[in-house]
């Protein structure tokens, strides 16, 4: 028997025994999704030996015996480089891991002990746990699938506020010396397209989220390609319609919306097909400290970006079928990232600005009946906690090193507890500083709050 049918055959039973666990590490780009990563397989590499894990409750319950890293079981996909990021983490100095700039996968066989009645110890059991990375450039492509070329061309001009347009000027003084219904030959069009493509990453240098096509951002293998060469086109709306779909097959109009539809149908649909359609559980996250630091429209735009993608994940309860067959997420944890950023006074503000920065989505995801928890986290903690003294008192502050090494002792201000108002903005009132991580020293990493999160997420198969 071939070894791949062997292998879907094998996941299959194990889907139907719930023993394998599909896990999406969902966020946006520099949510951290690499350091979250990095230090979920450490955490559970270093289980039982000198992991911190209290949180989780089968570690505290000396039932979880560790993990191993095995086979992936998809040989065309790069495996998440887990010993370069400890490589990065061990350098003099130490520094973050590289960027997800690809897709790649990890899985991890956990053993554990499991529970019998009265609390005593049973037998030895396994859990496959697949993991996922991916550019979150990528991710912002999902909610395309919503649209057809002119409505999206009219979306992505209407949501520029003053910031975005002020990046896109050069862009569209370039395109509006063309009409949608002449003739563009190749050499210009990639070049309109490039200005584009400018703009985009010039806004999410700025601290902008909310940017399609992600693509355009991170394009691997396509670049170059004309599939990579359109762009919203200004001055048409949906009152146009009739007119625009008249147009000869060589316009410019028709060509854009052709190549919309061909990155639809042969960029965006297979990497939805291949990897989000199978996820069990999810773990959205979110970097509300670097939007906090960045300004009101940034901080617009991370909400309007989170919001609309996650309309495109399948939530639902799970039933031995769709488990097999249609799998759905099933539970979802949502984390604000960087919580060693913030003093630990902080940090229940922190939890509920994110509640509130994607009040809608949980809305809809409550009114479903999916567990939902909020939380927030360091996935490799860089500071540490320290206290000051100023004008007689006494107040919390952090220690730790700048990205340059520099030695930092701050007070980063106070997270609001709410979405800011337009005083907070005016006032400027919280500084969000960027540390290095720690030295690592080959034992279990430094965090906060991982081991609650993965008992959120795992241990109820850990039984």
């Amino acid at each position: 028997m071939p070894r791949d049918l062997t292998q879907e055959i094998h996941n299959l039973i194990e889907r139907g025994r719930d023993r394998q666990l599909r896990l999406a590490v969902t966020g946006l780009s520099r949510a951290g999704k690499t350091a979250f990563l990095t230090s979920l397989v450490n955490q559970l590499r270093h289980a039982g030996i000198d992991a911190r894990l209290d949180l989780l409750k089968p570690a505290r319950e000396g039932r979880l015996l560790g993990a191993q890293r095995m086979s992936q079981p998809d040989l065309g996909i790069p495996r998440f480089p887990y010993d370069e990021a400890l490589a990065s983490l061990a350098g003099e100095p130490p520094r973050w891991p590289e960027p997800t700039r690809g897709i790649s996968e990890l899985r991890l066989k956990l053993r554990f002990k499991t529970r019998r009645a009265r609390g005593l110890l049973g037998d030895t059991a396994n859990l496959t746990l697949d993991l996922i990375d991916y550019p979150g450039e990528w991710l912002l492509d999902l909610p395309l699938l919503a649209h057809d070329f002119l409505g999206w061309s009219e979306a992505q001009l209407a949501a520029m506020g003053p910031e975005r347009q002020r990046f896109a000027e050069p862009w569209r003084r370039a395109v509006a010396a063309h009409r949608p219904d002449e003739v563009v030959d190749e050499t210009r069009l990639a070049e309109l397209a490039g200005r584009y493509a400018d703009n985009l990453r010039q806004a999410r240098e700025a601290g902008f989220s909310h940017l399609q096509p992600g693509r355009f951002l991170l394009p691997g293998e396509l670049e170059g390609a004309p599939v990579l060469q359109f762009f919203p086109l200004p001055g048409i709306a949906e009152a146009d319609r009739r007119q625009l779909e008249a147009l000869p097959a060589e316009s410019l109009y028709k060509t854009l919306a052709r190549r919309f539809r061909h990155y639809q149908q042969h960029v965006v649909k297979p990497f939805y097909r291949e990897h989000f359609r199978r996820f069990d559980r999810q773990i959205v996250l979110v970097d509300v400290l670097g939007a906090l630091n960045a300004g009101p429209e940034r901080f617009e735009d991370l909400a309007s970006a989170l919001a609309t993608l996650m309309q495109s994940f399948d939530y639902g309860k799970r039933s031995l079928l769709n488990r097999l067959f249609a799998p759905r997420i099933d539970r979802l944890a949502i984390a604000a990232t960087k919580a060693d950023h913030v003093t630990p006074d902080q940090h229940a503000n922190l939890v509920a600005l994110l509640e509130s920065l994607l009040a809608e989505p949980l809305k809809d995801l409550r009114y479903a009946d999916v567990p939902v928890r909020a939380f927030s986290l360091a996935a490799i903690r860089a500071t540490e906690n320290r206290q000051v003294e100023s004008d007689g008192q006494r107040q919390p502050a952090l220690r730790g090193h700048g990205l340059d090494d520099a030695p930092l002792l701050l007070y980063p201000g106070d997270v609001p507890a709410r979405l800011p108002d337009a005083g907070f903005w005016q006032r400027q009132g919280f500084t969000f500083t960027a540390f290095r991580p720690p030295p690592a020293d080959g034992g279990a990493l430094p965090h906060i709050r991982m081991d609650a999160a993965l008992d959120w997420l795992l241990g109820d198969k850990l039984r």
